[in-house]
């Protein structure tokens, strides 16, 4: 019986745990970002790196294990209209990580960006394709969406330092664009069709991510604060305040693996606003990155419990 029970977890052990990675990932980014530009020791922030790392490993190795005994149900969720878009959360991960092993180990980061950015590429070709010709209702549209979007916007932040200006050009363009038009698809449906079931909702987060992440990525292909960044970052911030307005809806919502959709846009805002500090040095954008970092700390955390909670309880991991 139990082995039995086992397997059935591992037939539905979902593709959206990656973005438990993400979220982790992006905020351990946070804190060696907050330590770097305020002057602070927050070099311990490795070690939550090197833990995600690890646990990057698990997910990947049991996903994989998944491929292998139940093929069926991995093409089940690569051809679902919400869980086809979290399978770039994988190189994303790949990605994110390589961003935080910048300063520890350059050659480390250079591989996670080459192995990242030819999954994400792949991913990205893969997805359009059936987004084209997957037959797909204007209902099937929910902000997840933007998650193979956001994987090409990511590719410059680290892959300027490993193979320079133009191969990131080419990224951020895919990335910006296709967000542009999407993020109207998105409007529409949100506004002139039926609500997003309360699982969906917290990936209304996600919106915050391709401007927020937008920004980081522009600011490191130009270097400077221009124009074109300004509105990219107050958009962001924008959105952020929006959602936040919106809390009394999103704190009615039960627990979902979903939840994670909180954590890596906040990340990723956390991270832009510590930038536009630096550029900036206005005191506002300091007590700001302070005041996200905490509350981005915060999410991560509690998150993190539930979802543990929720494990330990055999909540996750099953039909839905």
């Amino acid at each position: 019986m139990t082995e039995t029970r086992e397997m059935n977890r591992l037939k539905n052990f979902p593709v959206t745990l990656f973005s438990t990675v993400m979220g982790v990932t992006g905020l351990a980014i946070a804190f060696l970002r907050y330590g770097a530009v305020m002057g602070i020791d927050m070099s311990a922030a490795k070690y939550l790196l090197f833990g995600v790392s690890a646990w990057f490993t698990v997910v990947l190795v049991t996903y994989i294990a998944k491929l292998i005994k139940y093929p069926e149900a991995v093409k089940e969720e690569f051809f679902h209209p919400v869980k086809l878009n979290f399978f770039p959360t994988m190189s994303i991960s790949l990605l994110l990580l390589s961003i935080g092993y910048e300063g520890i180990s350059h050659e480390a980061s250079r591989y996670l960006w080459m192995l990242g950015t030819v999954v994400q590429i792949t991913f990205t070709f893969i997805i359009i394709d059936i987004w084209f010709f997957g037959d797909f209702k204007i209902t099937a549209v929910n902000p997840a969406w933007f998650i193979p979007v956001v994987g090409n916007i990511i590719v410059p932040v680290s892959g300027v330092s490993h193979a320079g200006a133009e191969l990131g050009w080419f990224f951020f363009s895919i990335g910006i664009v296709l967000w542009i038009a999407l993020f109207t698809t998105v409007v529409y449906r949100m506004i002139f069709h039926e609500q997003l079931l309360a699982k969906f909702l917290p990936t209304l987060f996600i919106m915050i991510a391709p401007p927020a992440v937008g920004f980081i990525s522009y600011v490191k292909l130009t270097g400077s604060l221009d124009p074109f960044s300004r509105i990219l970052y107050y958009f962001a911030l924008f959105i952020t305040l929006m959602l936040f307005s919106m809390f009394r809806r999103l704190k009615k919502v039960p627990f979902y693996v979903s939840w994670w959709a909180y954590t890596f846009p906040l990340d990723a805002m956390t991270i832009a606003t510590i930038l536009i500090y630096k550029m900036t040095k206005y005191p506002l954008f300091h007590t700001l990155a302070t005041f996200m970092l905490i509350l981005t700390s915060a999410v991560v955390t509690v998150v993190f419990i539930r979802t543990v909670k929720e494990m330990a309880g055999g909540r996750v991991c099953v039909p839905e």
